[in-house]
């Protein structure tokens, strides 16, 4: 009886990988938001989307309805149908030229000639499409009256996985929306002009009109341009605002790696009246722009450089519509109220009263409403440290403005060429940090900080420092130093802007205190696709603030019966760990949404936060910017496997102690020692220098022995080992082509993961 259930086991999990999928990917969704209260089609496009049967929108009120996915035909299929409708229109031709001979075109035949015709123009192979974006889904998305206006995620789900998520927003305005753009396919142009005719397939008409107030959704394609028409009135200040990058932060295959979107606004005779092609800093132009006569106006957008692709995809709000461009201060104290000045355009107040009560310190979106319509989101940040406003004059040594530590100091570099200079006293061997937050808070100003003695020597200088915590920054202009001082008496700290630019816009928040250690956390991916009962590897990424270094030990907070986490902890002065979520042993209908939060001691007590969704999005070809995410969203899908999560165990103690230059084994518990001959194990994302060297039956489990090259791995180093299990390929060729085969086993998909294996490199 137990080697029939073994057996029955290990083909169970080789079932597993047979039913494996892969994980589907949405590249683009369009439009990609809709209005409270209406009902719309949405496309979204991707790859391995062909078994998607559920779709998800973030937060209440939207609901979304798979109606059906295409997957562009195989290329014999179509040269089929290609053949086929050619015999049918021969005979066509042949009755037309003879009625009265042999041929004869019945309903039935011409029935087929349109069944075939709708097929090939409905998803006919495309040897120029992006085969990363050729596949679409179309979704019917409802969004109840009462849905909470802004950005949401939506996800699409196979039976076994789900998708990364994509930005969707709901709006107030009413909304409208080209066609879904289709790329460029010059054999089906021949095609169709061989049937005498060629609709268009492409980009559909770039001009259309529109009445204000409204959103406008588009996709540019390669060199196009939308062109969308509005009357207005003499005086109307309208606000256009358009949202590209904002939709699709990072395209990996695109450079600067995003859709830069300009727009221009013309007059009726085709005169240029305004044009923008980002926000100060931001990548997406934003326009005010009083109406000077009654008339009709037009505005363009297209791509800076002409390029375009369906997942250039845009969003754009035009009218009367309130917008804030600048608030100061940026921030203010946790558990006290705020007086917030505002500046922007139709704004129905200028100046808020914020209410920090129960508010941890982090920053929290702020935004106001005019006639019902709520603004633009800006950053308002919220700290624990005692906080004072900048007083002029302070531009010099001489009349520097004394300051108490710690503090956080809110001011303006008011004009061009203004510095800000701050006195504080510090004792001999006393650490000091100076943080600029301003561009991380939606200020122009690119900070630069300087920390002299009372003899003006200087001793610290920064100008850009890179936080890794800011995913959608691109250009890290806030200043950041640290510095021990070397004397009792008067240091001075200078804040400017590296290009010499001021105004009342350039705000900032400068905090001065001693270093305050501690961290932040980012899980990655945001959406983990988990057998039932099984595991799947997860990454969580530290974000070390000054100078903190100790272990962080990862845990679920109130995770649902049957997860749980091995090797959930960072170690000492690393930034990163790998390690493994089981999940219970039977499948979800939903996906859940799962919290994972960080612990560490900091000066003698356990601070707690939280692991924030992201995705680790590339730019560009070259660089990595980890963008969060609203959920860390989790599918367990798959039959039943309860063998999984009490058969499959790490027997040998951890951290299994790997001698630099030598070997080390490790017990695994599996259904059975035929295990080894069914299976492979492979790490995944492994240091450099740590290898699987064999892997063999032992007892009524395997053995697996990994192998440490010193010259790449040395002792000290800590971590965890994520092992993936990928069923065998039994080879069907002779020996001498196995090398080939070998090398097509790599695109087997993983039947499961081993719970993580912590190990440590030792000396030999």
């Amino acid at each position: 009886m137990k080697k029939l259930f073994t057996s029955a086991v290990c083909f169970a999990l080789l079932g597993v990988a047979a039913i494996a999928q892969q994980t589907p990917h949405a590249a683009y969704v369009y439009p990609a938001g809709g209005r409270q209260g209406t009902a719309l089609f949405v496309t979204v496009g991707g790859q391995f989307l062909g078994a998607v049967s559920n779709a998800f929108v973030s937060g209440a009120g939207v609901q979304a309805a798979v109606i059906e996915c295409n997957r562009p035909m195989q290329q014999k299929e179509f040269n089929d149908l290609r053949d086929e409708i050619k015999q049918l229109q021969d005979r066509w031709q042949a009755v037309r030229k003879n009625p009265s001979g042999t041929n004869v075109w019945i309903a039935a035949d011409q029935s087929r000639f349109n069944e075939i015709r709708a097929r090939i123009l409905k998803n006919p192979p495309n040897r120029q499409a992006n085969p990363a974006m050729a596949e679409t889904v179309l979704l019917k998305i409802t969004v109840a009256t009462n849905a909470e206006p802004g950005e949401r995620e939506i996800r699409l789900r196979t039976p076994n996985a789900l998708s990364n998520p994509l930005n969707f927003f709901v709006g107030q305005l009413p909304e409208f929306s080209k066609p879904p753009a289709r790329a460029a396919n010059p054999d089906l142009a021949r095609f169709l002009e061989k049937l005498g005719g060629n609709p268009a397939t492409n980009t559909p008409k770039t001009d259309f009109r529109v009445t204000l107030p409204a959103t406008v959704n588009g996709q540019i394609m390669p060199g196009g341009a939308d062109r969308v028409w509005f009357s207005a009135r003499q005086g109307q200040q309208l606000v256009v605002s358009v949202g590209a990058r904002a939709l699709i932060p990072y395209l990996a295959d695109a450079v600067p790696g995003w859709f830069e979107a300009t727009a221009t606004i013309y007059d009726a005779k085709g005169r240029e009246l305004a044009y923008d092609d980002r926000f100060r800093f931001r990548p997406d132009p934003v326009i005010h722009f009083e109406v000077p006569k009654t008339g009709d106006y037009c505005i363009e957008i297209r791509d800076s450089i002409y390029r375009g692709r369906e997942d250039f995809v845009y969003r754009m709000t035009i009218g009367e519509l309130p917008f804030v461009t600048d608030i100061f201060p940026l921030g203010g104290p946790a558990g006290e109220k705020t007086a917030v000045q505002l500046t922007g355009w139709n704004l129905s107040i200028h100046t808020l009263t914020l209410d920090n009560t129960g508010k941890v310190p982090g920053i929290y979106p702020v935004s106001v409403s005019t006639n019902g319509k709520i603004s633009n989101p800006v950053p308002f940040a919220v700290d624990n440290l005692p906080e004072i406003l900048e007083s002029e004059p302070n531009n010099s040594p001489e009349t520097a403005q004394l300051v108490a530590l710690p503090v956080i100091i809110n001011g303006r570099i008011d004009e061009p060429g203004d510095e800000d200079v701050f006195r504080f006293e510090g004792r001999a061997g006393e650490q000091i940090v100076a943080e600029v937050l301003a561009r991380r808070l939606d200020s122009p100003l690119d900070s630069t900080l300087k920390l002299t003695d009372a003899e003006g020597k200087q001793l610290a200088f920064n100008d850009d420092y890179d936080d890794k915590g800011s995913g959608l920054e691109t250009d890290h202009a806030d200043s950041y130093l640290t510095a021990t001082l070397p004397a009792d008496g008067n240091y001075y700290l200078c804040i400017a802007d590296a290009q010499h630019h001021g105004g009342p816009d350039y705000a900032y928040r400068l905090r001065i205190s001693e270093p305050r250690p501690d961290f932040a956390l980012r899980a990655v991916p945001s959406g983990l696709n988990v057998r039932a009962g099984m595991s799947a590897p997860v990454t969580v990424y530290a974000l070390r603030r000054d100078g903190f270094t100790n272990a962080i030990d990862l845990r679920l907070k109130n995770a649902p019966a049957g997860f749980s986490l091995s090797g959930a902890r960072i170690a000492a002065n690393q930034d990163k760990a790998q390690f493994t979520l089981k999940a219970p042993p039977r499948p979800e209908p939903e996906p859940l949404d799962l919290e994972l939060e960080g612990r560490a001691e900091i000066g003698g007590q356990i601070i707690v936060h939280p692991a924030v969704p992201a995705e680790d999005m590339m730019q560009a070809f070259a660089y990595w910017h980890l963008v969060p995410a609203q959920e860390l969203a989790v599918v367990v899908a798959g039959n039943p496997r309860p063998f999984a999560s009490d058969m499959i165990k790490i027997i040998s103690p951890t951290p299994v102690k790997i001698p630099a230059g030598g070997t080390a084994r490790v017990q695994i518990a599996t259904p059975s020692a035929a295990f080894a001959d069914r299976f492979d194990l492979e790490l995944d994302g492994a240091p450099e220098g740590i290898t699987i060297q064999s892997v063999s039956p032992a007892g009524n489990g395997v053995e697996m022995v990994l192998r440490c090259d010193a010259a790449k791995a040395r002792p000290g180093l800590q971590g965890n080992l994520i092992v993936n299990v990928l069923p065998k390929v039994q080879p069907k060729i002779p020996p001498a082509a196995q090398p080939a085969q070998k090398a097509g086993n790599q695109l087997r998909r993983p039947a499961g993961t081993l719970p993580a294996i912590p190990f440590e490199i030792i000396a030999e």
